[in-house]
């Protein structure tokens, strides 16, 4: 006999910075502000990413360039997390026939 745990409703979002866990994904949201959350961030980090592509950085500090890296990590971060909520959402939803 196997005991299985229901799923969590609020699961915690990748941190580096803490120790405990701040920010929290509803995995019972509805997919489409699921989706809309993660295209925001993702959206947010192409567009700074292209911008940061078409500039001259030959006269930014090293810590300039992590500052700018470090932004778009926890972006896709973000994006990555709530993802793999809308995934196994996805995968867990018997199919219609």
């Amino acid at each position: 006999m196997t005991n299985q745990q229901p799923p969590q409703r609020f699961i915690p979002m990748s941190q580096l910075a803490t120790d405990y866990p701040v920010l929290v994904i509803d995995t019972n949201a509805p997919l489409r502000e699921l989706h809309n959350c993660l295209s925001e961030r993702l959206n947010a980090a192409l567009k700074y990413l292209n911008l940061m592509a078409c500039t001259s950085l030959p006269d930014y500090a090293e810590h300039d360039i992590n500052t700018v890296t470090n932004i778009a990590r926890i972006l896709l971060q973000d994006v990555n997390d709530v993802f793999r909520v809308i995934e196994q959402r996805g995968f867990d939803t018997p199919e219609v026939k």
